[in-house]
């Protein structure tokens, strides 16, 4: 009974007719000097692949192009190195990253079925600048989930994990420890990940929608198998024996709106929670540095049917 009238009580003094906006809660987005978003977008979605209409991937651009730039600004700009980029096709991320973090080589890794072999892709692109570039994209197919990568331990100074880990269908924890094995100690981890306790999916569940990805023509694969909470994600961190230095979630688009008449009670039920409206951006952002040994065993927490022996 205090629990509702506690409710009643926010949702009294709550806003009725705008809901709580995240972007509030994030860090400013991390442009490059001396360039402009327009700039920027509009050489990404000029791009194309193997001779692709150049446009052909504006939707996508246009959408999560903030994402690449929140999570390229998790690197610091004089960072040297190698660095290995997991799921790099549509090479938005490796097109800034090669502008913008000059001195990273880059290694990358797709996966469109079939086992490990060397292949590439050819992207046009038309340059931050204006100076067209035709780049040879060469990459190894790989399965993170089920192959051994084709590098030595220790190889990387930074690794790029985004966007790939609400993708694995069976072990996310076999895809951790590979990309903890080619990282060196004190090695830079990027992950980012859909939230999977964002506002659109807050207000989703209060209103009876369903949040969970439909089946995707591209198979397993092709959708979103398993989401994270900003908690989750750093206990799996944790876990694996990586230093989070950095975490939050942002928006990079506008969110789902929910009915006018239900924004009040969304707005309580979240005023309800300490530090909740901070956690609920579209996307989880994290940059770990490798620094201690990983437990041998799987977490509880997301694994279940294993052995007792085998869980923690």
């Amino acid at each position: 009974m205090d629990f509702l009238k506690r409710m009643k009580r926010r949702l009294a003094r709550g806003s009725l007719d705008r809901l709580i906006d995240p972007r509030h809660f994030q860090p400013r987005l991390p442009l490059p000097a001396r360039y402009s978003r327009e700039q920027l977008l509009g050489a990404l979605e000029a791009s194309s692949i193997d001779g692709s209409a150049p446009g052909e991937m504006a939707a996508y651009v246009n959408a999560d192009f903030e994402r690449f730039i929140h999570t390229m600004g998790l690197v610091a700009e004089d960072t040297n190195g190698r660095s290995l980029e997991i799921g790099a096709n549509p090479y938005f991320n490796t097109l800034l990253f090669r502008a913008f973090r000059p001195s990273l080589k880059m290694d990358l890794i797709n996966y469109f079925g079939g086992e490990i072999h060397q292949a590439v892709q050819h992207v046009s692109f038309p340059g931050f600048d204006g100076i067209p570039e035709e780049i040879d994209m060469a990459y190894f197919n790989a399965n993170l989930e089920l192959h051994t990568l084709p590098f030595e331990d220790d190889t990387f100074d930074v690794v790029l994990f985004c966007e790939v880990l609400e993708h694995l269908t069976n072990d996310p924890l076999h895809a951790m420890m590979e990309l903890k094995r080619i990282l060196k100690p004190g090695g830079q981890l990027v992950l980012t990940t859909p939230n999977a306790a964002r506002l659109e999916n807050v207000s989703a569940f209060i209103e009876g929608r369903n949040m969970y990805d439909p089946y995707s023509k591209y198979g397993a694969y092709g959708r979103h198998n398993r989401e994270y909470t900003r908690h989750e994600l750093v206990s799996l961190l944790k876990h694996c024996g990586f230093d989070v230095q950095t975490s939050y979630t942002a928006n990079v688009h506008d969110d789902i709106p929910p009915r006018a008449e239900h924004i009040g009670l969304i707005n309580a039920a979240i005023d309800s929670v300490v530090n909740r409206k901070h956690d609920l951006g579209q996307y989880l952002f994290t940059s770990s540095i490798n620094a201690s040994p990983a437990q041998a065993e799987r977490p509880s927490w997301l694994f279940r049917s294993y052995p007792p022996e085998e869980m923690v």
